[in-house]
């Protein structure tokens, strides 16, 4: 494997980035992989421990690696939460040391990861050419601001750049707290789960597909945002439906028993012909990425029962 294409994976045990490591290899990259806490991998990636926000660590981790590339996912995350939090300021000034440190380690290509919560959502359609940048949250506008700041500088850094937009995202390793693990893993267990009425539609994307499309991106010329999701609309009923129908518990949804967000728009759908004329093509419609997505959560469930039943008794 040659060191031409040498990159470095930030947020590496995250959703995203752990499922852009095998596609990455698989397009001749020696990967290297940066996590606060890493998760263990078998596949042929040097996996390294570390605080992007620290940013004597984050140095010295990039004249360590000297990367190519740099696939940057890492952020705060936490579900419910990432909207507002103050972390997104940290992480902003932190992604911009890491892409001057990068830049200064002789990187050569950096691809970044956006957020559909950079459009003006006042529009139904999403599109990198046509919708307006009015982002109405924290998280939003601080992925803007990066994104803004990293054009404005590539150009004096000498680095080739693009920024994927992810949309609505699931699909194994899913956190805690969003649509289709919290559904999924409810219904596997046989528990009820209360949602909204659902009327809204978004566009789903199976995860391994979004990292698929960011190994792509990154292994490419494409300059400027990209949209990284389905180009389909569904119905959030819809998806709740379905993984009750797959998981044969369908009985125990409670449909309408949550408030809707406040707000909430009634469709947001991207544009996705930058993406495809990539040569991108997902693997995964919403039927088969539900399906393997219960799979996940049903042998998640099973190695959980099997851990608690081989636990060691203890006397209080």
């Amino acid at each position: 494997m040659s060191d031409t294409k040498r990159v470095l994976v930030t947020g590496a045990s995250g959703f995203v980035g752990r499922h852009s490591l095998r596609p990455l290899l698989e397009r001749g990259f020696t990967v290297h992989a940066a996590a606060r806490s890493p998760a263990p991998t078998h596949d042929p990636v040097t996996v390294h421990a570390c605080d992007l926000l620290d940013a004597d660590a984050a140095t010295a981790l990039l004249r360590a690696v000297r990367p190519s590339h740099l696939l940057h996912f890492a952020w705060y995350a936490v579900p419910g939460k990432f909207w507002t939090a103050p972390e997104n300021h940290a992480w902003v000034e932190a992604s911009l040391h890491l892409l001057r440190g990068f830049a200064a380690a002789g990187g050569r290509r950096a691809v970044v990861a956006g957020s559909c919560a950079e459009y003006d959502w006042a529009h139904a359609v999403l599109s990198e050419a046509d919708t307006p940048l009015a982002p109405g949250t924290l998280y939003g506008a601080a992925k803007n601001a990066l994104r803004d700041a990293l054009e404005r500088m590539a150009p004096g850094l000498g680095l080739s750049w693009a920024w994927g937009r992810l949309f609505w995202l699931y699909g194994p390793h899913e956190a805690p707290g969003r649509l289709v693990s919290d559904v999924a893993a409810a219904l596997v267990a046989g528990r009820r789960i209360a949602v909204s009425s659902g009327e809204q539609q978004r566009d789903f994307m199976h995860v391994e597909d979004a990292g698929r499309a960011f190994a792509m991106l990154l292994d490419g010329t494409t300059e400027g945002a990209v949209n990284v999701a389905s180009g389909h609309a569904a119905r959030v009923r819809d998806v709740v439906a379905r993984i009750g129908a797959l998981t044969g518990h369908a009985d125990r949804i409670d449909f309408g028993a949550r408030p809707a967000p406040a707000g909430d728009p009634p469709r947001l759908v991207a544009a996705v012909e930058r993406l495809a004329a990539l040569g991108f093509a997902p693997r995964y419609d919403l039927d088969s990425g539900l399906a393997h997505t219960i799979a996940f959560w049903r042998a998640a469930t099973l190695a959980g029962r099997r851990l608690s039943v081989d636990a060691p008794s203890r006397s209080s």
